[in-house]
């Protein structure tokens, strides 16, 4: 008798056609909404319409089409901007089709310089992202919190901001856990607890390219056994990454425990096509100078960030990198 689970094939292609098909059919509007918002702008931009024309064509095109969305005043005027703020850039420009027109929306309405609409793109295209996985990442300031990192990758990822490839999968100075729901104090256990319990969203923070291997992860090392917070994959540069939790301010000792993990991990559990193993030591707070002095003897790949609970202040991330770029611009013109 045939199982059912002889059919899994036949799912799989109907799955992996419907998604090509949903793509080919998102791109075709895409590139609709874009020739709608070229021939739209080029008309007004020569005088031969007003806005009032405008009005004039929604008012016609729900005449004529009356189940058609998003051809409504606004819509078309949403069209227009899209084109506008894409038909120079040659390397946005092709990209934009190949996110979904809801995605386009939210880059266009919830971020203002170009190249933070070129670095969610960007993400979209390599991350997958839903509506609501993208709506988070704008709304938490993932672009600010990237260019605000001091540019620690994991092993062979040096991709710089114009590379194909960017972005490339970072160690961001702060996380934004927000979505753990944590109450005002609580220990690093029900911090842990919490992260396995919404490892979902925990991994689209980090990059979809972590896989969860496992919490409190034992490595034995002669007759003692110790544990490791979280332990993960990381695919794309086939690495293990270890993460240790720790619910106060950072301290120095933090560094040596991490690179004994890190020892044991390259040791004994690491395979010979896989680069060394990272440490990431997840601090609620740290001070850079005390992680300078830390981190200046060491020579494992261990990374300190912070995490925040709260949704972070997008404004005074907004000012850093201000002060960041002036900085920059300070020290180029010396």
């Amino acid at each position: 008798m045939i199982a059912k689970k002889d059919f899994c094939d036949v799912v799989k292609m109907i799955e992996k056609r419907r998604q090509e098909a949903y793509k080919k059919v998102n791109e075709e509007m895409v590139v609709l909404y874009w020739d709608m918002g070229k021939y739209l702008s080029d008309r007004i931009q020569s005088s031969k319409w007003g806005s009032k024309v405008i009005e004039n064509l929604a008012d016609f095109l729900k005449e004529r089409y009356p189940t058609l969305k998003g051809f409504n005043r606004a819509g078309l005027y949403r069209m227009i901007q899209f084109y506008e703020t894409y038909k120079d850039n040659e390397i946005v420009s092709p990209l934009v089709r190949r996110i979904s027109w809801s995605n386009n929306l939210l880059i266009l309405s919830g971020t203002k310089s170009i190249e933070e609409k070129e670095f969610y793109i960007k993400m979209c295209i390599k991350e997958n992202y839903s509506k609501r996985e993208l709506n988070r990442q704008i709304a938490t300031g993932y672009y600010l919190r990237y260019m605000l990192s001091d540019g620690k990758a994991l092993p062979s990822n040096d991709k710089e901001i114009n590379d194909d490839e960017f972005p490339s999968t970072k160690i961001l100075d702060v996380y934004s856990l927000e979505f753990l729901d944590l109450p005002n104090e609580f220990k690093e256990k029900d911090l842990k607890k919490a992260i396995v319990s919404n490892l979902k969203h925990f991994i689209l923070e980090m990059g979809s390219s972590f896989t969860f291997i496992g919490e409190e992860y034992k490595v034995s090392v002669g007759n003692n056994d110790y544990f490791i917070d979280l332990l993960f994959y990381n695919r794309e540069f086939s690495c293990l990454v270890a993460v240790e939790l720790k619910i106060g301010e950072f301290m120095p000792e933090y560094i040596s425990k991490m690179d004994f993990y890190l020892e044991v991990l390259d040791r004994h559990y690491r395979k010979e096509n896989e680069n060394p193993s990272v440490g990431i030591i997840l601090c609620s707070s740290k001070n850079d100078t005390v992680v300078k002095y830390a981190s200046s003897r060491s020579v494992s790949p261990t990374m300190i960030s912070e995490f925040k609970t709260k949704l972070i202040n997008k404004e005074l991330l907004k000012n850093k990198l201000k002060e960041l770029n002036l900085i920059v611009e300070s020290v180029d013109s010396k």
